[in-house]
């Protein structure tokens, strides 16, 4: 059977997936500091593993229904490739638009359930301070890193992108200073909650700049280094995000 999810369908599964991605995030957070007595190693593993194995889930979750970007850089990303691919795949800015602000609110909602949860206030403004050149640095990298991931996946068919980008991200807890938040929407959502996730608000323009600079050198690098994408693109061959297309997902269960 062939569907072809509409754009409400793929906005609900966007906002919905960022909002569930942020509750992990956010949760796993203080879950791990209030069980971790003061250890922050146990409560950033914690963290890290409750994080990437909630990526993994939700992509494979909502991938099929609206490419499970849950990041508006790689929504972005998806945009950039111009008016390639059949209509069924194509992202045009319109829909991108869209997806950025459906991917921020249900951060920013996510951010909220976590909070209540745990009994906390839905909002307060962080006090975690991120700042500095390793900082900034991490985020670039962490954020380069994701895309070459996404892009390097998408090129290749991999096949599940989900589990890759998951453990990307886990990882990233770990080998970055930032512990590679690389998601705008992710960062400002973050700077509303006052807890171990957190990022100061002041912090979030220059980490943005970062996450920015990061994926556009690396969606540059990745035109370069695989140069039949150009020609993929034109024939339709992309996926349309992190998971394949909407249609494409669906047609292989039919």
């Amino acid at each position: 059977m062939d569907f072809t999810p509409t754009l409400a369908r793929r906005l609900a599964a966007e906002g919905i997936g960022t909002a569930l991605l942020l509750a992990a995030v956010v949760g796993s957070g203080i879950m791990g500091e209030r069980l971790a007595g003061g250890n922050t190693a146990v409560a950033l593993l914690a963290n890290s593993i409750a994080t990437g194995g909630a990526l993994v889930a939700l992509i494979l979750a909502f991938g099929p229904v609206s490419g499970a970007h849950f990041n508006p850089l790689v929504t972005l990303a998806a945009a950039s490739r111009g008016g390639g691919g059949s209509s069924r795949s194509r992202m045009s800015w319109g829909d991108a638009l869209a997806y950025m602000l459906v991917q921020l609110c249900g951060a920013v909602l996510g951010v909220a359930v976590a909070d209540l949860m745990f009994d906390l206030p839905a909002f307060s403004p962080s006090q975690h301070a991120r700042q500095g050149f390793g900082q900034l640095l991490s985020e670039g990298v962490a954020t380069f890193g994701l895309l070459a991931v996404i892009w390097g996946c998408s090129r290749q068919r991999a096949p599940s992108p989900a589990f890759a980008v998951g453990a990307y991200i886990a990882a990233g807890y770990w080998f970055t200073a930032s512990t590679a938040v690389a998601n705008p929407a992710v960062a400002i959502a973050r700077s509303l909650t006052d807890t171990f996730s957190g990022i100061r608000p002041e912090d979030v323009p220059a980490f943005i700049a970062a996450q920015i600079i990061g994926a556009t050198a690396s969606t540059v690098l990745f035109r370069w280094l695989v140069p039949e994408l150009a020609r993929r693109t034109e024939h339709g061959a992309e996926p349309d995000g992190i998971a394949d297309s909407p249609a494409k997902g669906v047609e292989r269960r039919g």
